[in-house]
């Protein structure tokens, strides 16, 4: 049985001893690890990191006065050129390549139903967007004049919908495959793609010409008989900064879809089947909507330059998504350590109660796979079990840099322990209102390693046993899935804190009642708290005030009042707890 224990700084003689046993062994090297780390140095030294400016003097020598304003500059600059890059990517080029053969025809009507929605739906949830869209419809070779038709990027969606109603029509060819790469290649090098952000959504049921794709009956079975590879467009497209995503309306393009991944590495695809014309319309809205947002969110977080994207969709292709055999894994020990949620306000908004004091831990046995399941910007997840059996994710960092990773990973369970807190505060006053709940998964760091070999740091929570997925919002104020419930919990976190910090970034699963949430941000008008992704007063300002919309819910729980009139709605439910 393992025993909780509260850091102190005295060691334990027990655990000084000789003869201690492997897991107080962990805990003498624990104990080791948190007397020797000067946690306001290390983070103000990783912050300065992270702006790529760390100099070989920045020590404790300078002394913390020093270092903490060399770091609050440093984070300022790294900040606002994150912004400006954000405020570039709600620019975007979009573009449909669309399979126009005969069996193409609901697809078309769809799409020239399309467009409108799509706008009405972006300016209502992400009115900082604003998007050209263009057109490259291809059918084959047998069409000839007809094979390929290009309308260039406009901004005018009532001239996009009027071309296609008047010029786009669904013509039938000789055989099965189609001209998808000279559609592809047209698209790429036709169209003046002059954006931030550039998207291409292409939707298509047969696969091109060759047997690398298909099996079909097939004129050109030795490929495209211009000679274009999927390889040259591809990374044509890539140099270009183009984002690809994919419409699938029969499995026949799988293999297709294969040798694209092989390529340039994961990419969405959305499912567009449908035989019903309104559910094909609606299809077709949330997969264009989809590809806007998310191709911006991506743009807006790793850089306008899609060499990360595109390396972070590799990155993807080594993942490992099955679980491993557990049987034939060792179990391994290690200690878990976490925070205890805070009480009051202003115990979160005290960045001293966030220390070594008020540290617990207990020893824990676990096992983990060798390969990771997922991989995001920041980290890595790997499938993991408890001793009991119960299914666990424990996640990595991609890249600590060349301070200490403990201090990180003790940062990530603040972030988590503050979202927390505010998620039971929210519960809390809309329990009476039938509102649904917002909680976070419970997040602690996982320590491995005994004193004489390598040590490791993991966050470590339970596994979300749902395929649902999604990333409701980002950082960078983009909604990918609007939930008014959410949103409404943003906006509760600025005015509880009375403007302190907004929580952002909410990703999880949607319950029955419920959103299961993990790895949120944090934007906070001190600096030098909650990471790289904290974007300060000017994240809060322009990342959230600048693009929220009061809903409904927002209405309910008087988040549009005052802040006077705020509290007082909250005191009046005998909710209030501490002092704001």
């Amino acid at each position: 049985m393992s025993t909780l224990k509260r850091y102190s700084s005295k060691r334990n003689s027990e655990n000084e001893s000789s003869n201690t046993s492997s897991t107080n062994s962990v805990s003498t090297s624990l104990a080791s690890d948190l007397d020797n780390l000067n946690l306001t140095e290390e983070r103000l030294k990783r912050y300065a990191d992270e702006a790529n400016t760390l100099s070989s003097d920045t020590t404790c020598m300078e002394g913390e006065t020093k270092l903490r304003a060399r770091a609050i500059l440093l984070r300022e600059k790294a900040v606002s050129k994150t912004l400006n890059n954000i405020k570039l990517s709600m620019k975007v080029d979009f573009c449909f390549v669309l399979d126009c053969s005969g069996s193409m025809a609901p697809f078309i009507d769809a799409a020239k139903d399309c467009i409108l929605q799509v706008s009405n739906y972006v300016k209502n949830t992400n009115p900082n967007i604003k998007f050209r869209v263009g057109f490259c419809g291809y059918r084959d070779y047998y069409n000839k004049d007809q094979r390929l038709q290009v309308f260039d990027f406009t901004d005018n969606y009532e001239d996009f919908t009027k071309y296609l109603r008047n010029n786009v029509l669904a013509i039938s060819n000789d055989d099965d495959p189609e001209d998808v790469l000279g559609g592809l290649n047209a698209a790429v090098n036709q169209l003046n793609w002059n954006s931030t952000t550039r998207v291409l959504l292409h939707i298509g049921d047969y696969p091109p010409h060759g047997r690398r794709f298909t099996y079909l009956s097939d004129k050109y079975p030795d490929g495209d008989p211009s000679g274009l590879t999927p390889e040259s467009i591809l990374k044509e497209m890539q140099s270009k900064n183009i984002l690809y995503f994919f419409g699938k309306v029969t499995d026949l393009t799988e293999r297709m879809l294969q040798v694209f991944r092989g390529i340039i590495g994961e990419f969405p695809v959305f499912d567009i089947v449908g035989g019903d014309p309104i559910v094909l319309i609606e299809k077709l809205v949330k997969a264009t909507s989809s590809s806007i947002t998310l191709a911006v969110s991506l743009t807006s977080t790793v850089g306008n330059g899609s060499k990360d994207i595109y390396s972070l969709q590799q990155k993807k292709l080594d993942m490992n998504p099955n679980e491993p055999d557990w049987k034939i894994l060792s179990l391994q020990k290690g200690v878990i350590m976490w925070y205890q949620i805070p009480k009051y306000l202003n115990e979160l908004k005290d960045q001293k109660y966030f220390n070594k004091s008020e540290l617990f831990s207990k020893s824990f046995s676990f096992k983990i796979a060798s390969q990771p399941f997922s991989a995001g910007i920041e980290k890595c997840a790997y499938y993991a079990l408890d001793d009991q059996n119960n299914p666990l994710v424990i996640k990595e960092y991609h890249c600590i840099g060349r301070t200490n990773p403990f201090e990180k990973y003790l940062e990530a369970i603040e972030i988590s322990t503050v979202a927390s807190f505010l998620s039971k505060e929210f519960n809390l006053i809309t329990k009476r209102k039938k509102i649904h709940k917002v909680n976070f998964l419970d997040v602690k760091l996982l320590r491995t390693g005994a004193v004489d070999l390598h040590t490791r740091y993991y966050t470590i929570e339970s596994r979300l046993q749902n395929s649902g997925y999604k990333r409701f919002n980002a950082n960078t104020g983009i909604i990918t899935e609007l939930r008014h419930t959410l949103e409404a919990f943003a906006h509760f976190t600025y005015k509880y804190t009375n403007g302190y910090l907004v929580v952002c970034d909410l990703q999880g699963i949607e319950l029955d009642g419920e959103f299961l949430l993990t790895d949120p941000a944090i934007h906070c008008v001190d600096p030098l708290r909650f990471g790289r992704t904290n974007f300060g007063k000017e994240g809060i300002n322009q990342c959230f005030l600048a693009n929220h919309k009061c809903n409904e819910i927002c209405k309910k729980l008087r988040l549009n009042s005052s802040n006077s009139k705020f509290r007082l709605n909250f005191e009046s439910l005998n909710l209030f707890k501490g002092c704001f």
